[in-house]
């Protein structure tokens, strides 16, 4: 009789198990067995049940990436999602539009009083009767030299003192 089994010290598969997978693996050797009874067969044996543990470990990490990539897809496809607004149809663009000239219109509306508002208090901030240095200047009330006088540079530089 055959009996499958790990050594003592060898690690456990994680993705094989001996209790629930013994079954499975023996039937799949009988065939293996029936074709080469009478012959010495140990090597075909080994050889067939290692082929079919493969097997059976890729089958289960493929199941495995298989659910993982489902995920993965899910989580991308939600998250592109967002990036799918409302369809543009003619209705759509026509209802964004007239919210979107009416919102201009509320800002031009805003901007015009913001004007008016700066120009009242601009006018009532502003005393009449005092002059900006400019209006100073061309009124000839400030800076009361005489055009025709030049300041020679001799005379510049005898104010100056070298230290």
């Amino acid at each position: 009789m055959l009996d499958l089994s790990l050594p003592p010290n060898a690690p456990k598969p994680s993705h094989l198990d001996l209790s629930t997978d013994r079954a499975p693996l023996m039937s799949s050797l009988i065939a293996t067995i029936e074709e080469n009874l009478g012959m010495a067969m140990v090597f075909t044996i080994v050889t067939v049940l290692r082929e079919n543990i493969e097997a059976l470990i890729l089958e289960r990490v493929a199941a495995i990436q298989t659910a993982k990539d489902q995920i993965a897809e899910e989580a991308e496809a939600k998250e592109n999602a967002k990036f799918h607004g409302e369809r543009v149809t003619r209705e759509s663009f026509l209802r964004w539009r007239e919210g979107f000239r009416r919102e201009m219109e509320a800002r031009a509306e805003e901007e015009r009083i913001r004007r008016e508002l700066v120009e009242v208090k601009g006018k009532a901030g502003k005393k009449e009767d005092k002059l900006t240095g400019r209006e100073l200047w061309e009124s000839g009330m400030v800076g009361k030299v005489e055009e025709d006088e030049e300041i020679g540079v001799e005379d510049a530089l005898e104010g100056l003192k070298v230290a």
